[in-house]
């Protein structure tokens, strides 16, 4: 069947000609590293305006950054998205180390709200054919 066939009396949809799902992992990937290192930033904060660092606050901070790192690289898996949601609900909890940390999740969380926004709108213009690599 071509593009140009009908089914069920209705035309088909052209499947987009570049992959539509290409730019928004590279935002999603850009996205967990600026959060990476918003999260590295806080550390001077807790270490001033906290109680301290402790070898356990420090090891979180720092090895939630190393994850987010490692997931920036990860985005062309099937489970990169829910990955990447509940390293956002990890950096929510992290406001057990510090109120700073909380506020950070927050605002990414946020973030990752329009992310899914945008997604969801990406996929309903593909299953319209509205995309601009989908127009004839």
């Amino acid at each position: 069947m071509s593009d140009s066939a009908s089914v069920g009396g209705e035309p088909a949809v052209p499947a987009p000609a570049t992959d539509p799902w290409k730019g928004l992992r590279g935002v999603m990937a850009g996205a967990l590293v600026l959060e990476a290192i918003t999260v590295l930033l806080a550390l001077p904060v807790i270490g001033v305006v906290g109680s301290g660092l402790s070898w356990w606050s420090v090891g979180c901070v720092v090895g939630l950054a190393v994850v987010m790192f490692a997931g920036a690289g990860l985005q062309r898996r099937p489970w990169a998205l829910p990955f990447n949601l509940a390293l956002q609900v990890l950096l929510l909890l992290g406001g057990f180390i510090h109120v700073s940390i909380f506020v950070i999740g927050v605002i990414f969380a946020a973030v990752w709200a329009f992310i899914l926004v945008l997604r969801s709108d990406v996929r309903r213009r593909m299953d319209k054919g509205l995309l601009p690599s989908q127009r004839s």
